[in-house]
């Protein structure tokens, strides 16, 4: 963790000077009462994802208006939030996942705030992961979450990977997708499911790989897209993608292999800014983000395990774990 830590660092000073440069004539923050700007990304708020469903429910619910920012990706999210940090504009951040929920807190842009019935709506080890662990306080509210896992194209000839160490092997040259760790969650999940597995040995094992890497793509909807036009059969995504393909009738062919290493779990949470302009109307969006109302959108738009458990699943998610 000290590594992904010393990482954070680097590159968090980095992107913030790059965001400078296209954000220098960024709004003004302001005061707002019946509006919200929630800094998001493409994903969530593409035309398949949950945000527009979830936007229309809350702003019936409330009368609050819901305006998303698409900032590319959650590492794009905090990077723009810390470069805005004394004059924020986002009221809410969506996407602060448990990979970055530390440093997040640590950068001093998270207001603290416990939603309403969050105890008795989502399991406790959800929140856990989101907390403060150096104090346990609760930071993020958890909405969504999945195990990190490759999918695989059993229609490609090839053999199916059974552990991270068969993928430096010869026959997956050039055959897999990765998303850069920089820019994307995802990226950042494989990097830490590596790191878990080879620990100091991480950068002898990225060397071994990287023949077999077609591209690092800059977000998960851009890598995952080439993967299912046929570009690799091999992609880093989540168990619950393959509910997605059967879902909608496009078979079995992408499946999510169980690795013998064990697999590394994402949990995605949203936070209210600190100083937001309007804070007030951010706490009742995360109130209203763990309702059912709003959790069962979740399953068949973000295809990612909604954090409530009173929420039931399709049966298309069988074949996720």
């Amino acid at each position: 963790m000290k590594k992904l830590h010393i990482f954070f660092k680097i590159l968090l000073t980095i992107t913030t000077l790059l965001l400078a440069c296209s954000l220098f004539g960024c709004k003004k923050s302001q005061t707002r009462t019946n509006e919200i700007v929630i800094y998001s990304y493409d994903s969530f708020i593409g035309e398949w994802g949950p945000g527009a469903e979830i936007a229309r429910l809350f702003e019936e619910k409330t009368g609050i208006k819901v305006v998303y920012e698409d900032c590319g990706d959650a590492v794009q999210i905090l990077s723009k939030a810390i470069l805005e940090k004394n004059e924020p504009y986002a009221d809410v951040l969506i996407g602060i996942d448990n990979n970055m929920c530390q440093q997040a807190i640590e950068s001093g842009i998270i207001q603290q705030y416990k939603a309403k019935n969050l105890d008795a709506l989502i399991p406790a080890d959800l929140t856990k992961e989101l907390n403060d662990n150096k104090t346990g306080t609760p930071y993020l509210t958890p909405y969504d979450f999945s195990n990190f896992a490759i999918i695989f194209n059993t229609l490609s000839g090839l053999p199916a990977p059974t552990c991270l160490e068969d993928l430096t092997k010869p026959v997956y040259n050039k055959k897999l997708i990765l998303m850069d760790p920089r820019t994307s969650t995802p990226g950042l999940g494989f990097k830490v499911w590596a790191q878990k597995v080879y620990g100091d040995k991480y950068d002898d094992y990225m060397k071994r790989l990287e023949p077999s890497i077609l591209t690092m793509s800059p977000s998960w909807s851009v890598g995952y897209g080439m993967f299912t036009e046929g570009e690799a059969p091999l992609v880093i995504s989540y168990t619950t993608s393959a509910a997605y393909h059967i879902e909608y009738d496009e078979g079995d062919q992408f499946k999510a292999l169980k690795f013998t290493d064990g697999h590394v779990r994402q949990i995605e949470g949203a936070c209210v800014v600190k100083n937001a302009p309007n804070a007030e109307g951010a706490k009742k969006f995360l109130d209203f983000f763990i309702t059912e109302e709003a959790q069962n959108v979740i399953p068949l738009t973000q295809w990612m395990f909604p954090a409530n458990k009173n929420v039931k699943l399709p049966e298309s998610y069988d074949v996720a774990f």
